[in-house]
């Protein structure tokens, strides 16, 4: 049914509507980074380090500067200084992106110089005829062998949580799962590669790049470059996915010393190769969870231990056990994230940093518990849902996890599903089932808008959002048009422009959900203005909003979107080869703003997790320290062969706290989806696998239990 304002329009949050600017990228007028044309442009192109610790003993620059092109070779000999000893919008900068400061080389890959060229062609042939001496140092990569070291570490977390006894707890249980469960190192692998055209426009510096948030680039550089920030103007239109690694970056940096030193446009763009080393990835993780329940099935203990790794120029941390925070209770209950340190690059944020390999563990131990206690797994789960935070206390805004998980059993057939393992067939198929449980946060942060009454009857939005292929810049069309009594294609949305404000970055699933709220704010009070004026004079009506004091407001609880996951594979145990054949998530996550573009990334979002069951895994040489096969060739994801019939769904879910009501869907379609895998693949054999990928060579040496 169709509902309408009070003005009678259509209310257009809640209806699928194509993305507004999807003809523009389907017929290739969309311009990104790396295609805008500046005049007078020359090219960097980054020389990394061919060693994996060490320090830089020479550097031989006089025959590349002769080379056809070369304008200048910058590096820590000549380079400008800048400024690292700052606190930046989200904490410490990694020192990866102070370059050229020192001799040091902490990593492979870690960069040491920069061509500039008249061409592209002609920085790559100087770059690769760059030599460059070392004084080399013994290295280690070895996370396999690591954690004598480890420590625990505060992330957007504290790093540490307990509460109760967990021996004594653990002593009284009838049942007992102790296992440790690890995922590999994993790479974003976003189709637009990193890129960055930095130049000087009457003293102030202009970036165009790729980026999560301009108002968050512009900052860092600033601050980097000892600069006023009014002095710095990011812009960044399109986005080609970028999954928490488009931050600040090496290239941006790059881009922007070569500017400063030959006054004229210099633009950076990294390799495929070079962005396994320079654009962050997914930390590694070994987790040991322990969970003991009683003969009832209700929980009496749980402890999750996750150790990642950093680097040694910065400290970043993979809250792997920040989801049984949220999602089971105990009476003894305890969290760690850990961290050591390797000779490696410095991992980052990616798609759902923490519930990704976190649920993969906790999920899978669940699953294991029931089977010890011979439980369904949903009613185990069921038995366990909590009234209130585990950790924090707080109350739940809203929780519909079991309603998820009801409606998505109903849809997936899971009653006619015979609980033991290893009994369906389909030819040479072992035939499974699996399913696990998703939560993410919902959080907001502090931003502004302006939208303008233009006199023509339209209305423009200007808020510093960033669309990194999500789809934000269409759900604020449809936001504003309901906030303003109108119709979408009388409103137009301007965004990726750091002179549109301070806005939070699109990220942590709270880019929509935050930026929505100073828009709605501001067109209320727009809609107020107009009430009592006699027109729309020819400059317009402009509000600004800030939602600073109403996001401090929000009563505090715990907010978060909820799913539940369900996939079905098939085993030839022979071959090793593991099918999805069909995936179902069902969600609760707020108001659904567009159908259309959420279905879309709660599907990538399974897909993504589909790929890291069973497919993608980045190797670390240990003789080399670098990774190997450091291209899409070989570092494998999920192809359209590899993905099956893959349904998303969600169900109503309102807080009647949240003026906004909206959340985001980015990341907890991933949550959850690997677990669903690997349950789905001991269903399937009678075998877990506790290690991911799980790949045909690890089901072919699995051993099948014993009867």
């Amino acid at each position: 049914m169709t509902t309408t304002t009070t003005a009678g329009t259509a209310r257009s949050v809640g209806r699928a509507h194509p993305r507004v600017e999807g003809r523009a990228k389907v017929t290739g007028t969309a311009r990104y980074a790396g295609e805008i044309p500046f005049a007078d442009l020359a090219h960097g192109w980054l020389v990394t380090s061919a060693v994996a610790r060490g320090r830089i003993a020479g550097i031989d620059t006089e025959p590349v500067l002769t080379m056809p092109g070369v304008l200048a070779v910058l590096h820590h000999g000549n380079s400008p200084r800048l400024d690292t000893e700052y606190t930046g919008l989200l904490g410490t900068p990694d020192r990866t992106s102070a370059l050229f400061q020192h001799d040091r080389v902490p990593h492979l890959g870690w960069p040491v110089a920069l061509v500039v060229a008249e061409t592209s062609e002609q920085a790559r042939e100087a770059a690769e005829a760059l030599v460059v001496h070392y004084e080399q140092q013994p290295h280690d990569v070895d996370f396999a062998g690591a954690g004598e070291d480890a420590y625990t570490v505060d992330g957007h977390m504290p790093g540490a949580a307990a509460k109760g006894d967990l021996a004594a707890e653990l002593a009284t249980c009838a049942a007992v799962v102790d296992a440790e469960y690890s995922t590999p190192e994993e790479h974003h692998a976003m189709m637009e590669p990193h890129a960055a055209t930095a130049h000087w426009d009457d003293g102030r510096l202009e970036i165009v790049d790729s980026n999560q948030g301009t108002m968050w680039v512009a900052h860092e550089l600033a601050l980097l470059f000892s600069l006023d920030p009014a002095s710095v103007h990011v812009r960044s239109e399109h986005v080609g996915g970028g999954f928490g690694s488009k931050g600040v970056r090496a290239h941006q940096v790059a881009a922007a010393l070569a500017a400063t030193t030959l006054q004229r446009p210099v633009r950076v763009v990294l390799t495929r190769r070079q962005m396994f080393s320079l654009a962050g990835y997914r930390s590694p993780t070994r987790q040991r969870v322990r969970l003991g329940a009683d003969a009832g099935g209700r929980l009496r203990a749980l402890e999750h231990d996750c150790l990642s790794l950093t680097s040694t120029v910065h400290e970043f941390v993979e809250p792997g056990a920040g989801a049984a925070r949220v999602m089971y209770d105990a009476d003894a209950h305890h969290t760690a994230n850990r961290v050591v340190r390797l000779d490696v690059p410095t991992p980052t944020w990616m798609r759902a940093p923490g519930e990704a390999p976190g649920s993969f563990a906790l999920e899978s131990a669940v699953d294991e518990l029931a089977e010890h206690l011979g439980l369904d797994p949903i009613e185990l789960r069921v038995r366990n849902e909590p009234d209130a935070g585990p950790v924090s206390g707080l109350p739940f805004a809203s929780r519909h996890l079991i309603a998820c998980f009801e409606e998505g059993a109903r849809r997936f057939g899971w009653a006619d599903r015979d609980p033991r393992p290893g009994l369906r067939r389909d030819g040479r198929w072992l035939i499974g089932t699996g399913t696990a449980a998703a939560s993410f946060p919902a959080g907001s942060a502090p931003s502004t808008a302006a939208v303008t009454a233009e006199a023509d009857g339209t209305f423009t939005v200007r808020v510093n959002a960033t669309d990194i292929g999500t789809g934000a810049r269409t759900a604020l069309t449809l936001i504003a048009a309901d906030a303003l009594e109108t119709t979408p294609d009388r409103v137009r949305v301007l965004i990726g422009d750091s002179d549109l404000g301070r806005a939070w970055i699109a990220g942590g699933s709270m880019g929509t959900r935050s930026w929505a709220w100073a828009v709605t704010s501001a067109a209320a009070e727009l809609r107020e203005r107009l009430a009592l004026s006699t027109g729309v004079p020819p400059q317009g009506i402009t509000v600004r909003a800030d939602t600073t004091d109403a996001v401090g407001a929000l009563t505090q609880k715990e907010r978060h979107s909820f799913g539940a996951q369900f996939a079905e594979v098939a085993v030839d145990v022979a071959t090793g080869e593991v099918r999805v054949r069909r995936m179902l998530g069902i969600f609760s996550a707020g108001r659904i703003v567009n159908p259309l573009t959420a279905r879309n990334q709660l599907v990538g979002g399974m897909i993504w997790g589909l790929s890291m069951a069973l497919h993608e895994e980045a190797a670390r040489d240990r003789a080399s320290g670098g990774v190997v096969g450091a291209d899409l060739a070989g570092y494998h994801v999920a192809t359209h062969a590899d993905v099956p019939q893959v349904e998303a769904d969600w169900i109503e879910d309102v807080d009647p706290d949240d003026p906004i009501g909206i959340r985001g869907v980015g990341e907890i379609g991933i949550v959850g989806a690997a677990a669903a895998v690997a349950n789905a693949v001991w269903h399937a054999t009678g075998v877990r696998h506790r290690r991911l990928p799980i790949r045909p060579d690890r089901v072919i040496r699995a051993e099948p239990p014993r009867a």
